[in-house]
């Protein structure tokens, strides 16, 4: 699969291997260790263009995912197998953005993807018709259109299925076979794709999702599951939060200056305290509002805020233009989530004397 809409600096958003193709290329040059078959780098390798680091050439690998090196190299390990890879966590825990870099890294491509809804059906795992070469020529290979998995088993690579579980179960048996026996009958010309080496699925989930479409359990044997946790610390989301918004901004142009940490620290704060139902110091208990407040959300809420700052701002992100977003974050149930931060503003927020301006803000928001 290619890109058709011209230049990658004018394209929106570009895939992993085409946004870190000089990390990938440097990585292959200097990688000396084994590796698996069909794999354009080693599992050391891998880890470390996740993680980042230095090459023996000075060469600097930016970090990808920002988390417990022991988790990436168990994901990394279990795709050298004939296990496949589940991932699996709360909203917002990066999931989908490790899926990509997986398949960047080992693959070449993260582009072979299933996107799992209510809707997905056993076609889109497994293969469709050309109709009119159907009808025209009858059933042959070159009526057959491949999906991505039987794209991935054919070239030896990884194939990526987002949302598992959102896909309903009878659909979700599709892989059964494809993960047992590394091939996909096609009955209607009495012939099976066969899976070079190289080939294995990288899934994500919702663990909030769980009962939607639970996988039975034939089909969990098949997948070694990987549990995603939010951020550990405040020092590490704030790091998460930094790195992503500033991409954001550069990917959108946003004329802005870069957030100061403090307003980044602050928004954090926040989601941390109302996700944990405590505040950071550990004195006070707090409600906790229905939504995840997630990562992921709290790098929307300060791209948002930089939006505002320099459209409709001084260019400068203030307190202003971060509190509506939070709010939005915060308040997904009008009625019950409404109450939370409402206490949450006049028993946290209020009494530090160094958010008087956050304070301010959302008062003359609500």
């Amino acid at each position: 699969m290619t890109s058709t809409n011209g230049s990658g600096a004018a394209q929106l958003r570009r895939a992993a291997e085409d946004a870190f193709a000089e990390e990938i290329e440097a990585l292959r040059g200097a990688d000396d260790r084994p590796r698996p078959p069909n794999w354009q780098m080693s599992p050391q390798a891998v880890v470390t263009y996740l993680l980042g680091g230095r090459l023996p050439s000075g060469f600097v690998v930016t970090p990808k995912y920002i988390g417990d090196r022991r988790l990436m190299e168990i994901a990394v390990a279990t795709l050298a197998t004939d296990r496949a890879l589940l991932l699996l966590g709360v909203p917002g825990t990066a999931k989908s953005w490790v899926s990509e870099h997986l398949a960047a890294a080992i693959s070449g491509t993260s582009r072979l993807i299933v996107q799992g809804t209510a809707g997905t059906s056993e076609e889109a795992i497994r293969y469709g018709w050309n109709y009119a070469l159907l009808l025209a020529k009858g059933p042959s290979r070159e009526a057959v259109v491949g999906s991505p998995v039987m794209r991935a088993m054919s070239e030896g690579r990884i194939a990526r299925v987002e949302e598992l579980t959102r896909i309903p179960s009878e659909t979700q048996d599709s892989f059964i076979t494809i993960l047992s026996e590394k091939t996909l009958p096609i009955p209607e010309l009495n012939e099976e794709v066969s899976a070079r080496k190289g080939f294995n699925v990288i899934a994500t989930a919702n663990n909030r999702d769980r009962g939607v479409n639970e996988l039975s359990s034939a089909l969990k044997r098949r997948f070694n599951t990987v549990v995603l946790p939010p951020p550990a610390t405040i020092e590490a989301e704030i790091a998460i939060v930094e790195s992503r918004v500033a991409a954001l901004g550069r990917a959108f142009e946003i004329p802005a200056e870069p957030p100061g940490a403090e307003q980044i620290r602050r928004v954090v704060t926040i989601f941390r305290e109302l996700r944990e139902g405590v505040t950071a110091d550990g004195k006070s208990k707090v409600k906790q509002p229905s939504g995840t407040l997630s990562t992921a959300e709290a790098i929307s809420v300060v791209g948002n805020g930089l939006a505002l700052a320099a459209h409709f701002g001084d260019g400068r992100l203030s307190a202003h233009d971060l509190v509506s977003g939070i709010s939005g974050a915060v308040v997904k149930d009008p009625v019950q989530d409404a109450i939370v931060w409402r206490e949450y503003l006049e028993t946290v927020v209020k009494e530090r004397a160094d958010w008087k301006d956050l304070y301010r803000a959302a008062r003359e928001t609500a």
